[in-house]
C-alpha cells in the first residue's frame, strides 16, 4: 500500500511539474541507457565463451571440436527456453512488429533478459546467427515494460518500443543515425516530432554509453585504399543487382528451411539432431561460419595483400590452398543461409542481421575478385566492394536501403563511399522488390494482414481490432419463434437485424427489422408468421480472424449496417456495426496523426 501511494504521489508531482513531452524524453534516455547495457553485456558474454572454447584452436589444420560445440550450444539453449523461459523467443524483430501492430505494443517481461542469455549460449558455442535481433527485442521489451509499468497509452508505448530498438542498434554498432533509420524503415514507426526526438535521444544515449563501456574500439575496421570514381558505376550497379539476387536466395532458402523444421515442431529432439548435424558439419568444413562471423568480415575488410585474405582459410580443410580462395568464399555464401536456418531450426536463438552483413561482405569480395580476374573494364578494389556488398545484401534482406547506407558508413567511417553505397543499396532494393514485396521480418505478418506500414489508412486498420468492435448483446431468435414473440425481441434490440440461430448457436439467417415493418404492427398476423419464413441470408458474414482491411471492404461492398461475426464452426459470436467501426477509425486517425 505504501509503495502504491508513493508511486501515486510521484505521478501527481510529475503531472504538475513535468510536461508529457519532457517526460517521454526522460524515459527515452533511460531506455537508451538500458539498451546499451544489454548490448554490452551480451557481446561480452559471447566473446568470453568464444575465447574459452576456440582460443587455442590450431589455424593450420581442421579442428574436430567444431563438430561438438554447436550441438552443445543449441541443446543448452533449447533446455533454457523450454524449462526456464517456457515461451517462444525466436524471430525477435518479427515479434516486435507483431506487438506493435496487433498487441498494443506490449512485449512480455521475460523478453528483457531471456533473449540475451539464449543468444549468448547459441552464438558463443558457434551458432551461425546474429546477436542484433535478440538485443533489439531486449531493448524494445525494456521500453514496452517500462511504459506499461508507468501505465502509458498505447501510442506512447509504441514510441518507447521504437526507442528501445533504435537504442539497441545504435549501441551495438555505435551508429546513432542507423538506429534511427532502422526504426523508421523496419519497424515502421512514423517520423513525427512526437517520435523523432525521443528516438534520437535514445540513439545518442546508447551510443555515448557504449563508448564509455568499450572505448573507441569499432566493430569493423576499414581503411579506404582507392577513391571511388565514375568509371566504376557499371560495376557498382551490377553489384547492387547481384546483392538483390543474393538477398532473394537468402529469404527464399530461409523460408524453405523454416518450413522443413516446422514439420518437427512437436519433436524438439529431431529438430536438434537435424539442425545440430547440419550446423556442425558446415562449421567444420567452413570455420568462417562459426558464430556471428565478424572476425571473417574484418579479415576481408582489413586485408591489403593476397596473404592477408588467405587467412580466411585458416582452420579449414582448405588451409594452404590459396588457389581455392574463390571457391571457398562462394561456398560460404551459399551455405551461410543453411547454417543460420539450422541454428534457429534446431532450437538456437539468434537473428538474421549479422548473417546478412556476413553474406554481403563475402558477396562483394567475390564479385570484385571475379570482375578483376576477367578484366571487365576498370579495376575494382576487393575490400571496397566487400563493404558495399554488406550494405547491398542488408538493404535487400531487410528492405531498408537507408539503414544499409548509414549503418555501413557509420560503423566503418566509410563516408567517402557514400555515393557507391547509395547506388548498391538502391539497386539491391529495386531488384528484391520485384520478387519479394516485404522484408524477411515483415513477410510473415504481411501474409496475415498484420504488418504495420507507413500508409496511414492501412496502419490504422492494422492497429484496429475486430474483437473490440463485436457487439455480443444481440437478441437472437430460433427459427420456430412466432412473429408475436419476435416483437418483444425487436423492442429490446439495439440493431436493425435479429439473428436466427439453432439450438447449437449456429447462424441460420437473420430477420431484417426494416423489411418486416408491413407486418410487425398487424397483430392478426402474429401467429401466421415464424422467424424461418421472415429470415434471409445476411449480406455477408465475417469470422473472428478476418483482417480489418477485409472488414472495411465488406461493408463498402454490401453497404450493410450490421454484419454477423462467426467462429470457425459458424457459431454466432455477435454483430459488428458499420457506424461504430467508422467512428473508431476516424478517432484513431485523429489520434495517430497528432504530433
Amino acid at each position: 500500500m505504501k509503495i502504491t501511494a508513493t508511486i501515486q504521489r510521484l505521478h501527481e508531482w510529475r503531472v504538475a511539474h513535468v510536461s508529457d513531452k519532457m517526460y517521454l524524453c526522460i524515459l527515452a534516455f533511460v531506455v537508451g541507457l538500458l539498451a546499451a547495457v544489454a548490448a554490452y553485456v551480451l557481446h561480452g558474454i559471447i566473446n568470453l565463451i568464444v575465447q574459452m572454447l576456440t582460443g587455442q584452436f590450431a589455424k593450420t589444420s581442421y579442428n574436430w571440436l567444431y563438430l561438438v560445440y554447436p550441438v552443445v550450444g543449441i541443446y543448452l539453449t533449447s533446455l533454457f527456453v523450454r524449462y526456464v523461459v517456457r515461451d517462444n523467443i525466436s524471430h525477435g524483430i518479427t515479434r516486435i512488429l507483431y506487438a506493435i501492430s496487433s498487441n498494443r505494443s506490449l512485449l512480455k517481461a521475460h523478453n528483457m533478459w531471456s533473449s540475451v542469455i539464449a543468444s549468448a549460449l547459441t552464438i558463443g558455442f558457434g551458432g551461425s546467427v546474429g546477436a542484433e535481433a535478440p538485443i533489439v527485442l531486449t531493448g524494445s521489451a525494456i521500453g514496452s515494460n517500462l511504459g506499461r509499468m508507468l501505465r502509458l497509452d498505447s501510442k506512447t508505448l509504441m514510441t518507447l518500443v521504437g526507442c528501445g530498438a533504435a537504442g539497441a542498434i545504435a549501441g551495438i554498432f555505435k551508429a546513432p543515425i542507423a538506429g534511427l533509420v532502422f526504426t523508421l524503415e523496419v519497424l515502421m514507426i512514423d517520423l513525427t516530432m512526437a517520435s523523432l526526438l525521443p528516438i534520437l535521444i535514445s540513439c545518442v544515449t546508447a551510443t555515448c554509453f557504449t563508448y564509455v563501456f568499450s572505448g573507441n574500439a569499432v566493430l569493423f575496421s576499414f581503411h579506404l585504399d582507392s577513391d571511388w570514381t565514375v568509371q566504376r558505376v557499371p560495376a557498382t550497379i551490377l553489384l547492387g543487382v547481384a546483392c538483390g539476387l543474393v538477398s532473394l536466395y537468402f529469404i527464399r532458402t530461409m523460408n524453405a528451411c523454416e518450413d522443413i523444421f516446422a514439420r518437427f515442431k512437436s519433436r524438439p529432439h529431431v529438430r536438434l539432431v537435424i539442425g545440430g548435424t547440419v550446423l556442425s558439419l558446415l562449421i567444420f568444413l567452413f570455420p568462417s561460419l562459426y558464430g556471428e562471423g565478424y572476425q571473417a568480415i574484418n579479415l576481408l575488410l582489413e586485408g591489403r595483400t593476397e596473404a592477408d585474405w588467405n587467412h580466411i582459410l585458416d582452420g579449414s580443410l582448405f588451409y594452404g590452398h590459396s588457389e581455392y580462395l574463390i571457391l571457398y568464399i562462394a561456398l560460404v555464401v551459399l551455405t551461410k543461409v543453411f547454417a543460420t536456418s539450422a541454428t534457429n531450426g534446431g532450437g538456437g536463438c539468434g537473428g538474421t542481421f549479422a548473417p546478412s552483413l556476413f553474406i554481403g561482405c563475402f558477396t562483394g569480395f567475390l564479385f570484385a575478385r571475379v570482375w578483376n580476374i576477367h578484366q571487365f573494364g576498370v579495376y575494382v578494389p576487393e575490400k571496397n566492394f566487400a563493404l558495399l556488398g554488406m550494405a547491398g545484401v542488408m538493404s535487400g534482406v531487410m528492405h531498408a536501403p537507408l539503414t544499409g547506407i548509414f549503418l555501413i558508413a557509420e560503423i566503418t567511417s566509410g563516408y567517402n563511399l557514400f555515393m557507391p553505397l547509395m547506388i548498391v543499396s538502391v539497386c539491391a532494393y529495386l531488384t528484391i522488390i520485384i520478387f519479394e514485396p516485404h522484408s524477411i521480418y515483415g513477410m510473415r505478418l504481411a501474409r496475415q494482414g498484420k504488418l504495420l506500414t507507413h500508409h496511414t489508412d492501412h496502419s490504422i486498420l492494422t492497429l484496429m481490432s475486430l474483437e473490440s468492435c463485436i457487439d455480443s448483446d444481440y437478441q437472437a431468435v430460433d427459427p420456430d419463434m412466432e412473429l408475436g414473440n419476435m416483437v418483444h425481441k425487436i423492442s429490446r434490440s439495439q440493431g436493425s437485424v435479429l439473428p436466427v440461430v439453432d439450438a447449437a448457436g449456429i447462424l441460420l439467417g437473420e430477420v431484417n427489422i426494416k423489411k418486416i415493418r408491413h407486418v410487425v404492427f398487424r397483430q392478426e398476423l402474429y401467429h401466421h408468421f415464424r422467424a424461418s419464413q421472415l429470415m434471409s441470408e445476411p449480406a455477408a458474414t465475417l469470422t473472428d480472424t478476418t483482417p480489418m482491411t477485409d472488414v472495411m471492404r465488406t461493408f463498402e461492398r454490401t453497404q450493410a449496417d450490421w454484419l454477423p461475426v462467426l467462429d470457425g464452426e459458424r457459431h454466432l459470436r455477435g454483430y459488428v456495426s458499420r457506424h461504430r467501426i467508422y467512428d473508431l477509425y476516424r478517432k484513431m486517425v485523429r489520434d495517430y496523426s497528432q504530433d
